[in-house]
């Protein structure tokens, strides 16, 4: 591999130059710290589109942009609503850990139409496309999306990278340890052949295919979870195909993380090649990084390193004065539609909630008869921001129930939430923790009080709650980084109620810690909270 020092010795890597200024000459890694795994990315004209995986989460599948690669911003969800089976519905069943893995999206420019395309439980790729959006012609950028189902593709296509040829012919790379490429139809909705093109001659296991053809030549990325990323390169798509080693366990950006692999490369306009992975970083869960590549006379990628790690700041990609919005700010629910930020526990109850216009708010009517908040429907969650931030829900309380539960909660599968508990006439404000799943994301413990706070008005209009996170990685140790909880019923002075509370550093619920908004009925329906605003905020 080649050293960056020795590259651009000229250049000040070490400034620690802040990755929300889209005119910075260098950026840090990790570009987001938010959890958005198993990418895939590419670019149409001047604009960068980035798709991840959210599970069960709702809308699913969220597509980002960004100009430069270092600055992003979600703009859309490529699966409006979880169409895989009642369970994403959260209505007598769940499917927690379930739903959208590793996918892919690319965009078709003889059709105007992006592709979303993964494989979900039961043994079927689910299709969804957007066209008519004249990315093409408007160099990449997108006013409209307007997602459709296009139905279901009756294999399971596992961990797949689309790659749409020369000659518009449409392919899926996919598969583990044993790697297969199919030949798709002419609107990517049914499979002419498939075929293995590699196998791993060391049984060494890899999947998350990305495919790409690079003047000519085709290559496969494919990552030996969860530490290195292998290279495949053929000149013919079927094969054969030789392998070399992109990144094998090479240490950095961060301490107490995991070590970048999967993702996929991406272009610029000038020619510059830059391969996009991801760390485990819990307990935030798994946050992109960015490092330029170089490439050898006979067509083989180098990641270009920084003392033989990956590095903690390099050129920035792209010089431009476009730029996105930051991910801290206020939200106060205006609109016709909730932000991009945004995403519930489960496909929602419709007919539960909704934006009230006008000055903004978030109507939450109790949507599910429980004691266990894992169960209930239409938890809203945002991405927690790191390494520390907070997040404050201002809340109206005065429709609130008897028995009715509504809060601000740490979500994950071991959560605790700072809330009300309606009890008859009065508003007993809590501070609740041990909420655990099983292995098998059934309820362990629906939680205990841990805290009591001072009396609150059941009239309230004005309470706000707020959660201050610390998701310094931690992956791999034993430290606990923990969460405290607020409350203030002015918006200025805040109480923190309750102890901290330590966070799991563990990675088999996949996703990392978010903030989240509830309410839930232990008794009736039919009780309501509005949230008026969310503030996120680096700390």
């Amino acid at each position: 591999m080649r050293s960056l020092t020795s590259l651009l010795a000229f250049l000040p890597f070490l400034a620690k130059a802040s990755p929300l200024e889209p005119r910075a000459d260098t950026f840090s890694n990790p570009v987001l710290w938010q959890d958005y795994p198993d990418l895939d990315v590419f670019r149409v004209g001047d604009v960068y589109y980035y798709s991840s995986s959210t599970f069960a989460f709702s809308p699913g599948a969220p597509v980002l942009k960004s100009y430069d690669l270092a600055n992003w911003t979600p703009v859309s969800h490529s699966i409006p609503t979880l169409n895989f089976g009642s369970q994403y519905d959260l209505n007598g069943q769940r499917a927690y850990v379930q739903g959208v893995w590793a996918s892919t999206l690319r965009y078709r420019q003889s059709t105007d139409t992006f592709y979303w395309m993964g494989c979900i439980s039961g043994g079927q790729t689910y299709v969804w496309t957007a066209s008519g959006t004249n990315a093409g012609a408007n160099n990449g950028e997108v006013s409209n999306w307007d997602w459709k189902s296009r139905g279901t593709l009756p294999r399971c296509y596992y961990d797949n990278g689309l790659l749409i040829d020369d000659d518009d012919t449409m392919y899926m790379v996919y598969g583990k340890t044993q790697i297969m490429v199919a030949q798709l139809n002419k609107d990517g909705t049914s499979e002419v052949k498939t075929q293995q093109v590699y196998e791993s001659p060391d049984q060494i296991y890899i999947e998350g295919s990305r495919m790409y053809k690079i003047n000519g030549t085709y290559y496969i990325f494919v990552t030996k979870p969860a530490d290195d990323e292998y290279v495949l390169k053929s000149s013919n798509i079927w094969g054969p195909y030789e392998r070399r080693v992109l990144v094998d366990s090479i240490a950095g950006p961060l301490s107490n993380a995991g070590n970048a692999h999967q993702g996929g490369i991406v272009d610029t306009k000038d020619g510059k090649w830059y391969y996009v992975a991801f760390l485990d970083a819990y307990p935030g869960g798994r946050i992109p990084v960015v490092a330029p590549l170089t490439w050898t006379a006979d067509g083989w990628p180098d990641v270009v390193r920084v003392n033989n790690e990956w590095g903690k700041s390099y050129p920035m990609p792209v010089k431009t004065s476009k730029t996105v919005p930051p991910p801290t700010g206020l939200d106060s629910f205006k609109g016709s539609s909730l932000s991009h930020e945004w995403e519930w526990n489960h496909n929602p109850d419709t007919s539960k909630w909704s934006l009230l216009g006008g000055s903004g708010g978030l109507r939450l009517s109790t949507a599910t008869i429980t004691n266990d908040l894992f169960s209930a429907r239409n938890t809203l969650t945002h991405r927690i921001l790191g390494p520390k931030s907070s997040g404050t829900f201002r809340l109206d309380i005065s429709k609130m129930a008897d028995g009715d539960r509504a809060g601000a909660v740490l979500f994950r599968d071991v959560a605790a939430y700072i809330g009300i508990h309606k009890e008859g006439a009065n508003a007993k404000l809590v501070m609740v923790n041990k909420l655990n799943m099983n292995s098998d994301w059934s309820t362990n413990s629906t939680g205990s009080v841990a805290a009591t706070g001072p009396a609150i008005a059941a009239s309230s209009t004005d309470l706000w709650l707020r959660i201050q996170s610390d998701i310094t990685p931690a992956f791999g140790t034993t430290t606990s980084r923990t969460s405290t909880f607020w409350y203030s019923t002015d918006g200025k002075a805040f109480t923190q109620l309750g102890a901290a509370f330590p966070m799991t550093n563990t990675w088999q619920f996949f996703t990392g810690y978010r903030f989240g908004v509830f309410n839930f009925a232990a008794k009736a329906l039919g009780g309501e909270v509005v949230v008026k605003c969310f503030e996120l905020k680096a700390l």
